[in-house]
């Protein structure tokens, strides 16, 4: 089975994250964290700073690791490791997707998320629960 390797990152203004809707491909409309593939030479972080600023043209500090998703997709076998990551700088832009949502704690489960990505949300729920005020 072919595997792919990739980062996400949840970025955290307050008390929402960043999700994104994909605008391509077989998986068209599901929702994701933002992120892509790591190049070769590229730690994990320098992957997910360039994938932010390629994606979303905005940059990012990553703050913590917070999880790797090892997950099989009827094509792939997927390991995506996911960074809690802070706006840097500017607002983001959607250069791939088609649409972004700030998303609450309480509002994690509204949007159709791909399946390796909603293993994730309790993880990321207790992350908003913990020093809500302090990002």
């Amino acid at each position: 089975m072919k595997r792919i390797e990739v980062v996400a990152a949840i970025i955290r203004k307050g008390d929402a994250v960043f999700a994104t809707q994909r605008g391509y491909g077989e998986w068209k409309d599901w929702w994701e964290w933002p992120g892509g593939k790591i190049e070769a030479g590229e730690t994990p972080e320098q992957a997910l700073v360039r994938e932010i600023r390629e994606e979303l043209d905005t940059a990012v500090s990553v703050d913590k690791f917070l999880y790797t998703v090892e997950w099989d997709y009827p094509a792939f076998h997927l390991t995506m490791h996911c960074f809690m990551c802070s706006l840097l700088s500017g607002a983001p832009h959607l250069n791939e997707h088609e649409a972004a949502r700030w998303l609450t704690r309480e509002q994690l489960s509204e949007v159709n998320w791909l399946p390796a990505d909603v293993m994730l949300l309790p993880l990321i729920a207790e992350e908003l629960n913990s020093n809500p005020t302090t990002r």
